[in-house]
């Protein structure tokens, strides 16, 4: 973006020549229209100075280098951006003086503040540094610096972009859930499946399907077959923990859910057990839905931790509730597919329609199944549809507890936990 204006002064001088011109020639006195033409002159000197010097063009451009600190970073946590401007030569170093430069932000990551930024300048070198605070999780632009400029003469002045945007990854708000060894998972089912230990099933193969972690493929019989086949033994690992997602329509009850359902993911994970995230509908470009996506494995250090926060960034409610309800329906769907032995659901829904319900329900009869259901804190019609999806659920097996969006997401943890004693 390029923009050239007169200052209050260029149009002053192209207002009172334009004047003495005019006169100049009602008069009939060539000196005076001369003199009128003084002004007018020195604008468009002036503009053909700014053209010529623009920072951002030609072969003497500044140079721009943008970083953030910690990038991704986790919502209403702070970090720090640092943008450098540098001038290769004694021409850019000329560019540089006297430039004015203000950084933009989507306000996601200022929190709607102004950004003030520490400045520290040396010859060739502009360095600009400020905080940051990310109040919304997604992927938001940061920058292009704009800079501003005017003529020797202060007769025109110039707005341009220096540089390119980057994108700052903007986590879920998580918080650390304590998951008690044997409170999701009973004695029996414990010794069963959360122990490492070798299976005469072992060489037993079966298709591959969605969500099968790709280091249980058979690679020499999928080379022989002509198709991808895993060894069906489930007892080589932890069970997965499927992370089921269904998503309100207003923006605080969105991000509440999506931190619990992450926060339950992570408790999950730093236990052992590979995690699936299902349901919500994706915003990043070419719409793939999250269930596509196989399982996280912790690996090493943190970077299961990361991986799956990532996944939870484009998270989003589908255009319309039919739309909505039709994904969750469709990762319901892909989670029966997947499912092989006694998994782990950890659902975090609204109130559910008839067909929600009867999609859900099942689940707990080959699933250790645990739901939080949003609870308006208002009585009404919501209210009442959120306890029948309370109660259904609940007939069908499942473990459940209400909560209200907003709720600390500890204490609705522990009172989900409450359930399964």
């Amino acid at each position: 973006m390029w923009s050239m204006r007169p200052t209050p002064r260029g149009w002053g001088l192209l207002a009172g020549g334009s004047v003495l011109a005019l006169a100049g020639g009602l008069w009939g006195s060539i000196d005076i229209a001369r003199l009128g033409l003084v002004g007018p002159l020195l604008v468009l000197a002036g503009a053909l100075w700014v053209v010529l010097f623009d920072p951002a063009r030609g072969r003497h451009a500044l140079r721009v280098h943008r970083s953030v600190q910690p990038n991704p970073v986790s919502a209403h946590s702070p970090a720090t951006a640092h943008v450098e401007v540098l001038a290769g030569d004694t021409s850019g170093r000329s560019r540089l003086a006297d430039l004015e430069l203000g950084e933009q932000a989507a306000s996601q990551l200022s929190g709607g503040l102004t950004l003030r930024a520490r400045v520290e300048r040396s010859a060739g070198r502009i360095a600009l540094s400020y905080a940051l605070a990310p109040v919304r999780r997604g992927r938001w632009p940061l920058g292009p610096l704009v800079a501003r400029r005017t003529d020797p003469f202060g007769v025109v002045r110039t707005r341009s972009t220096l540089g390119e945007p980057v994108d700052v990854t903007v986590w879920p708000a998580v918080v650390d859930l304590d998951l008690p060894s044997g409170a999701l998972v009973g004695e029996p089912d414990r010794v069963a499946l959360g122990a490492r230990s070798p299976s005469p099933d072992d060489a037993a193969l079966r298709g591959y399907r969605v969500g099968d972690d790709l280091r249980r493929v058979h690679w020499v019989s999928s080379a022989r077959r002509g198709e991808l086949v895993v060894r069906s033994d489930e007892r080589a690992g932890r069970r997965t923990a499927s992370i089921l997602l269904d998503l309100p329509r207003d923006r605080s009850g969105i991000e509440w859910s999506v931190s619990l359902a992450t926060s339950m993911g992570l408790a999950a994970l730093g236990g052992g057990h590979p995690v699936r995230l299902l349901g919500g509908h994706t915003t990043r470009p070419g719409g793939e839905t999250v269930g596509t996506h196989g399982q996280v494995r912790e690996g090493g250090g943190s970077r299961g931790r990361a991986e799956l926060l990532d996944r939870a960034v484009d998270l989003e409610p589908a255009p319309t509730d039919a739309e909505n309800e039709a994904v969750l329906v469709a990762a319901v769907a892909e989670l029966g597919l997947a499912v092989t032995g006694r998994e782990l659901v950890l659902a975090v829904v609204g109130a559910l329609s008839a067909r929600g319900r009867a999609a859900l329900a099942p689940l707990a009869d080959g699933c250790d199944a645990f739901a939080v259901v949003r609870v308006p804190p208002a009585l009404g019609a919501a209210r009442r549809d959120a306890d029948v999806t309370l109660a259904a659920l609940r007939r069908a097996g499942w473990h459940v507890c209400g909560a209200e969006p907003g709720e600390d997401l500890h204490q609705t943890w522990a009172r989900l936990l409450e359930t399964a004693r």
